[in-house]
């Protein structure tokens, strides 16, 4: 069984930067999910996926998982793309591009 080390991206939806400071060790799916044939519900047998364990630094995430023989690979972490231009800018008479419909 192998777990997946990363830090997550900001929420879109919001402004702050809350729960993509840390990084994050899931476990990968390890039976394949079944369908219930009365309710129609999707359901695992492997409760590891409902675990995600939450770490300060990168190192600390890889310690715990050789302390504890936990096969990981590791996703580098995101990067914010830059900050655009704000709304006014589109506007501005000294453009390096003109403003168009």
């Amino acid at each position: 069984m192998t777990a997946l080390i990363y830090r997550p991206a900001r929420n879109a939806m919001q402004s702050g930067k809350g729960k993509s400071k840390q990084w994050l060790l899931v476990h990968e799916q390890a039976t394949a999910r079944t369908i219930d044939p009365l309710m129609g519900y999707t359901s695992s047998t492997d409760t590891r996926q409902q675990v995600k364990l939450s770490f300060d630094t990168l190192e600390l995430a890889e310690a715990y998982a050789q302390k504890n023989g936990i096969a990981y690979s590791v996703q580098p972490a995101h990067e914010a793309t830059p900050k655009r231009v704000s709304y006014p800018d589109n506007f501005r008479s000294d453009r390096k591009t003109p403003w168009t419909h």
